[in-house]
């Protein structure tokens, strides 16, 4: 499998270029990605980087004044419906990067033995539950070919963004979501 040119997460070609090419960027969206419309948490990275005028880098971010990243959430459009908890969450997800993986969010999966091992890495990140580490799980091992020994069992069980490879599987996925949910709470 090759990695993929554009991960189809919004309406925005750039969008998506730049969340296959840029593992920060990812992360950052799944990051935003509570209480929006995935389009709307996939959109924030690239929106992100054009406001703050240079490639997303950890670093930077993390370094930034809390009151300067959270401006930059708020500018109008905001890029998540609550705009001050997601520059917290974004800055500290950066923090921690920096802390423990130099920076490189790739570092999350390099040289794990097993998901296990890349579940446990990606749940200490600030803000990542088992939920949201089992979509990035997912993402990482169906388009980018991550999948360290045990990944079958780390993926979600249900439908999740994973499941999107090519530009019509996201309305389909929706789709498939709501019924979902809807037999959860039937059953």
């Amino acid at each position: 499998m090759s990695e993929p040119s554009a991960l189809h997460y919004t309406q925005d070609a750039e969008a998506n270029k730049l969340l296959a090419e840029d593992p920060l960027a990812l992360l950052i969206g799944l990051v935003l990605y509570q209480q929006v419309p995935v389009e709307k948490a996939f959109a924030g990275p690239l929106e992100l980087q054009r406001r703050l005028g240079s490639r997303l880098d950890a670093s930077l971010i993390a370094g930034l004044d809390p009151e300067v990243l959270e401006m930059q959430f708020r500018q109008r459009p905001a890029l998540h419906r609550f705009p001050a908890n997601m520059a917290k969450r974004t800055q500290a997800v950066c923090a921690y990067l920096l802390e423990h993986h130099g920076g490189d969010p790739t570092a999350l999966w390099t040289d794990v033995e097993s998901a296990r091992d890349l579940l446990k890495r990606v749940k200490a990140l600030p803000g990542f539950g088992d939920y949201k580490a089992r979509v990035y799980v997912g993402v990482l091992a169906k388009r980018f070919a991550i999948t360290p020994k045990g990944w079958e069992e780390a993926l979600p069980n249900w439908p999740s963004i994973a499941d999107v490879a090519a530009p019509g599987d996201l309305a389909d996925l929706k789709a498939r979501k709501k019924a979902w949910k809807d037999r959860s709470k039937a059953g």
